[in-house]
C-alpha cells in the first residue's frame, strides 16, 4: 500500500485508526482498479475491528441518526449505472447494540435510532474490498443538515473514546466533488482533474498536514477554487468527522491521492 507523506506517529498500539475515504464512483464497487487494490491492502493490513461506524455523504437527515438494524440492508442510492452494480449486496450486521451506545456516549446533540436506513455505497462500495466476507458489524451515522461544519467537528470529537474499544471510524466522501463539471469524457484516464482541482486538493491537504482544523472547518473562506471543489458540504464533512478524531501528533497518511475525471479526487487519509 502506498501510503505518503506521513508525520511521525505518537499513537497507542491498541487505539483504532481513524480513516477518511475517497469512495469516486459507485462502479468502484465491482471494478478492479488502483483504488479497490488500495482498500484491500489497507483491510489486510489494519487489526480486525470489531466493528465499524461510517459516516457517509449519502445519508443526510434532519438531526442526526444512527442506523440500529441488525441486518441493513445494501442501498442502491444511486441511478444509470450497470446492471451488475444493482445486484451486488453486502449483507455485513448490523449492531444495535453500538448504536445504543453511540446514541448514549454523544451528550452535545440529540441522537436518534434509526431502523429503516441501511448501507448506501458510501459506505459497502469501498468495504466490500476491505472486509470481504461481511464479517464486520457496521453502523452508520447521519450527516444532520442543519447543523455547521463546526458543529459537526464538534460532535464527531464525542465519538473518540470508541477508538479505544476497537471501532474502526471511518468518514466516506470526496475532498474535492462538483458532479456538474465531471468531464465524463476523461472518466477512462488514468488520472485527469482541472486545474482548480489540483489546487483546491492541494490547499486542504496542507491545511490537514499542517493540523489547521479551524481554517478546515471555514472551508468556504479558502478562495474560488476550494469552493468549486465544495460546491455542497456532503461530501466534505464526513471529512472533518475524521480530523476531529486526531489526537496529538498521530502519524498521519494520504493515500489514492488523485484526481478523476476533472473535478473530483479520490484522496484519503488515514490517521493512527
Amino acid at each position: 500500500m502506498n501510503l505518503n507523506n506521513s508525520t511521525n506517529s505518537n499513537n497507542s498500539t491498541d487505539r483504532m485508526p481513524v480513516l477518511f475515504v475517497g469512495h469516486g464512483s459507485p462502479m468502484n464497487a465491482i471494478e478492479e482498479n488502483e483504488f479497490v487494490q488500495v482498500w484491500k491492502k489497507l483491510g489486510e493490513s489494519l487489526a480486525k475491528p470489531k466493528a465499524i461506524i461510517c459516516i457517509s455523504a449519502h445519508w443526510e437527515t434532519r438531526g442526526t441518526q444512527v442506523t440500529a438494524l441488525p441486518n441493513p440492508p445494501t442501498i442502491h442510492d444511486f441511478g444509470g449505472f450497470s446492471r451488475e452494480l444493482y445486484e451486488v449486496k453486502y449483507p455485513a450486521p448490523g449492531s444495535p447494540e453500538l448504536a445504543k451506545e453511540a446514541i448514549k456516549t454523544i451528550s452535545g446533540s440529540t441522537v436518534l435510532p434509526d431502523e429503516k436506513w441501511g448501507l448506501d455505497h458510501g459506505a459497502w462500495s469501498f468495504l466490500k474490498h476491505m472486509y470481504p466476507k461481511a464479517n464486520v458489524p457496521v453502523i452508520e451515522m447521519s450527516l444532520d443538515y442543519n447543523k455547521t461544519p463546526k458543529q459537526h467537528y464538534e460532535l464527531a470529537k464525542e465519538l473518540a473514546s470508541f477508538r479505544e474499544k476497537g471501532i474502526l471510524i471511518v468518514g466516506s466522501g470526496n475532498i474535492v466533488h462538483n458532479l456538474r463539471r465531471v468531464a465524463w469524457d476523461k472518466a477512462d484516464e488514468d488520472e485527469y482533474g482541472f486545474d482548480w482541482a489540483f489546487e483546491a486538493n492541494e490547499i486542504i491537504k496542507k491545511l490537514i498536514f499542517e493540523n489547521r482544523h479551524q481554517e478546515l472547518i471555514n472551508y468556504p473562506l479558502l478562495g474560488k477554487e476550494v469552493q468549486m471543489a465544495v460546491p455542497t458540504p456532503d461530501h466534505y464533512l464526513p471529512l472533518l468527522y475524521a480530523l476531529a478524531l486526531k489526537n496529538g501528533n498521530e502519524e498521519l497518511s494520504f493515500f489514492n491521492d488523485k484526481a478523476v475525471m476533472g473535478s473530483l479526487t479520490m484522496t484519503s487519509l488515514k490517521i493512527g
